[in-house]
């Protein structure tokens, strides 16, 4: 009994001993680049109600940092080697803060570390909330989950206690990017504008938030262009048919709308399908093998029998969990409209079959046709649309936490 009362004191200040670290992205997960992103950090000394004795608990400090990782499939990508045994020994000390140790892949891109906090007591049942705000790089890659490759953004928030080995808590965001808001400069009566010097970041918030404005603006402006685009649709033995088409430029989140007109066509269509895809092509130099082919995913698809069908149409929603168009120095990712068209031969596609002279005339589908298949590809464009619309399907949570 004595030892089992002594286990029951053991485990009681162990958990009294136990720090909650809460972080919260107010906004939600996703940001455009050139965002400013905002996060609470709240570090609780929680009081047990079971608890016999309950004493402050000390943080020697707590600092926070935006990095992204990158990760490439070795059998698709041949990456340059890199000298990282600096950054490894580095990692492996448990005494300095590295916000991707133990993560796989490379750091691309990094923040300043910025301090929350030096010495940091907590009496039982306190809490105390700091405010993190950073401006993500314009000039990074957008947030990937590629067959290839990967660009994963998150923010690290490390803490230490007193002789004891440092605690991370990674919160994982989306990262869009608008191309073009890099270029733009604010009006510079808004800069030179009488300002309160005690208002700094309210400033500060007011330029984030007509940052956001702006690029509502350039997507709105490039994505409600309409003008009808206008394809013929033949093979070796003549016109099929027709397909319009009004816009070429879309948001994540946006439906493509297309129509078909078969009844100019010489040659009858069976069925038809259109797939809205990806390519993910890498860059050359960084091949693993010389012309290896690209990888496509497919995000939608419509198929439809359409013989004796004078007009038709498809609408494939773009999801706004899928990452919009870009480039990097590695790899490629562009959008395009796969069609995929089996035709006839026949020129009805049909036959009459008569039972006697009693009976009416009917008509049967035949039992074999001759058929021809093609494909054609379309390429579109597809731009981030507001990073608030995307917050509502993230896979990211806005609320992370560690005990420590």
């Amino acid at each position: 009994m004595p030892n089992v009362g002594f286990f029951w004191q053991v485990c009681s200040r162990t958990v009294q001993a136990m720090i909650e670290v809460v972080a919260k992205l107010g906004r939600g997960p996703v940001f455009l680049a050139g965002e400013v992103l905002e996060c609470v950090i709240t570090f609780t000394n929680p009081l047990s109600a079971s608890s016999t004795s309950a004493s402050s608990e000390m943080l020697a400090w707590a600092s926070a940092q935006i990095h992204c990782q990158f990760h490439a499939s070795e059998n698709r990508v041949a990456l340059p080697p890199s000298d990282g045994s600096k950054h490894d020994v580095q990692a492996e000390n448990e005494t300095v803060f590295v916000p991707n140790r133990g993560e796989r892949g490379q750091c691309i891109l990094s923040t300043p570390p910025k301090i929350l906090f030096c010495d940091l007591r907590l009496d039982p049942g306190e809490s105390k909330s700091y405010s993190y705000c950073e401006t993500l790089p314009v000039d990074g890659p957008p947030s990937f989950r590629g067959q290839s490759v990967k660009y994963v953004y998150k923010l690290t928030i490390g803490c230490q206690r007193v002789n004891s080995p440092i605690k991370l808590l990674r919160v994982p965001f989306r990262v869009l990017v608008l191309h073009g808001l890099k270029d733009y400069q604010f009006p510079q009566d808004e800069a030179v504008a009488p300002s309160n010097p005690f208002l700094e970041e309210e400033e500060g918030l007011k330029k984030d938030s007509r940052l956001a404005d702006l690029a509502t603006e350039l997507l709105m402006v490039a994505t409600s262009r309409r003008s009808l685009h206008l394809y013929n649709i033949s093979n070796t033995r003549g016109k099929v048919g027709t397909f319009c088409i009004f816009k070429t430029v879309y948001k994540i989140g946006e439906d493509v709308i297309g129509t078909f007109n078969f009844s100019e066509g010489d040659i009858p269509c069976l069925q038809f399908s259109v797939s809205l895809q990806t390519e993910e092509s890498i860059q050359e130099e960084f091949q693993r093998r010389r012309g290896q082919p690209v990888s496509f995913t497919v995000h939608a698809r419509h198929q439809e029998y359409c013989l004796h069908t004078a007009q038709s149409s498809f609408s494939l929603p773009i999801p706004l969990s899928s990452t919009p168009g870009f480039t990097t120095n590695i790899v490629s990712l562009k959008w395009r409209l796969h069609f995929e068209f089996v035709t006839s031969g026949e020129s009805a596609g049909t036959c009459l079959v008569r039972g006697s002279q009693s009976e009416a005339v009917t008509w049967t589908g035949v039992e074999q046709m001759e058929v021809d298949t093609f494909s054609w590809d379309l390429p579109i464009k597809v731009l981030p649309t507001n990073p608030i619309l995307a917050s509502y399907v993230s896979q990211f949570s806005s609320t992370n936490s560690i005990t420590i």
